[in-house]
């Protein structure tokens, strides 16, 4: 079949490969002149990692993925370790280790296994119609393509959803601003094969190691919206808002480049069921944008790829009959984990006072295994197991 994907992304790059592999013709159009990552890195954990090992790309992921043997939390204002312990029973018990890793250097990967000939930059959609056994595809620039099959990997603001649910579903805000970047690892950071993160006041400051003696870094505070995002006053707004804090913290702040460093404002979309419409498909943040509070976003956009896929390939009776499978297979998974992650956004973020804090207390008391087993609560159940 002739699929075109709307969205350049790791969930579009991600179905295309997919469906390559199952021998469709796939071309990809991307609205942006030139692909630039959303965020410095993605913690990949192991359901995600599966679905690009079952593409072939085992050994390039493990290139790009940082060592990530342990986990810790420490107080952020004492500097007092609350909790660490490895993660080795998590990866034996799922039978995968997880990847941080740069979103550079992972969409390059993906965009090079894809093919770039069949990507073309700068080609905005405005409008789609289906007419009979095809959709139409409006570009921009005055452009329009058909199609067998369009797959929506267009993002939490996705063009593609609106046309499949038949409105436009606005983005509700989690609570926090999210600064993140990546800076060199170093011992007075955090040890170099540990993901740290120290919490207090519902903020957060967190490293995690990527490839090439990195560590992928994020501070989150809970902020209203649409205040002031001038890169020049990051570090004075970041001292500020972690003053007090520990040593390593502090460090932190200090080391990152504010040019290379970005800031969020998280949010993430009401659940819905519909995930296509006749041969509209929606994959990744277009179906299910989430907040990155258990890290499951890239993921569950990899497992829509290899889920799509497979059914195009397995289910016969009609391209509408695979995408309705696909559908019934995704929502529910999808959108259980998007309200599990704002659960935890609201714990973490200090949405209710005393409930953070008796978090923080849980965490002093943890030994690893409540943590792990909630980890591995969202790896199962993948499309890999």
């Amino acid at each position: 079949m002739n699929v075109v994907i709307i969205g350049a992304g790791m969930g579009g790059l991600t179905t295309g490969i997919a469906l390559k592999k199952f021998g469709h013709q796939v071309t990809i159009f991307e609205q942006a002149e030139q692909i630039l990552p959303v965020g410095a890195a993605i913690s990949l954990w192991s359901n995600g990692v599966k679905c690009l090992n079952y593409l072939g790309l085992n050994e390039q992921i493990a290139k790009l993925g940082g060592q990530m043997d342990n986990l810790a939390y420490v107080d952020g204002l004492t500097g007092d370790v609350m909790t660490e312990f490895s993660l080795q029973p998590l990866i034996e018990e799922v039978g995968q280790r997880p990847y941080p890793v740069s979103r550079a250097e992972l969409q390059n990967m993906l965009m090079d296994e894809f093919g770039r000939e069949d990507i073309h930059l700068g080609k905005r959609m405005v409008a789609l119609q289906q007419k009979d056994d095809q959709v139409e595809i409006e570009f921009a620039d005055g452009s329009s393509i058909l199609a067998d099959v369009l797959v929506g990997a267009d993002g939490t603001h996705s063009i593609t959803r609106t046309y499949v649910l038949g409105e436009k579903v606005e983005r509700r805000y989690a609570g926090y601003v999210n600064w993140n970047g990546l800076v060199e690892i170093s011992s007075d950071l955090a040890p170099a094969d540990q993901w740290t993160t120290y919490v207090g006041e519902g903020k957060r400051a967190s490293l995690m190691p990527v490839a090439d003696n990195r560590f992928y870094f994020f501070l989150d505070v809970p902020l209203e919206a649409g205040l002031e995002n001038d890169k020049s006053k990051y570090k004075e707004t970041l001292q500020s808002y972690f003053n007090g804090w520990c040593p390593q913290v502090q460090t932190l702040i200090e080391r990152l480049d504010p040019q290379k460093t970005n800031r969020v404002e998280i949010c993430d979309i009401e659940p819905f069921a519909q995930f296509y419409k006749g041969r509209v498909v929606l994959v990744g943040d277009a179906a299910h944008s989430t907040t990155p509070d258990i890290g499951q976003g890239g993921c569950q956009a990899m497992e829509d790829a290899i889920y799509l896929a497979r059914s195009l390939q397995i289910n016969t009776l009609s391209v509408e009959d695979a995408l309705r499978r696909y559908q019934e297979k995704r929502n529910q998974r999808a959108n259980e984990l998007v309200l599990r992650a704002r659960k935890r956004c609201d714990v973490t973020h200090m949405k209710d006072e005393a409930v953070t804090t008796a978090w923080y207390a849980e965490l002093r008391q943890e030994k690893g295994l409540h943590i792990m087993n909630g980890i591995i609560s969202n790896i199962v159940d993948n499309p890999l197991d």
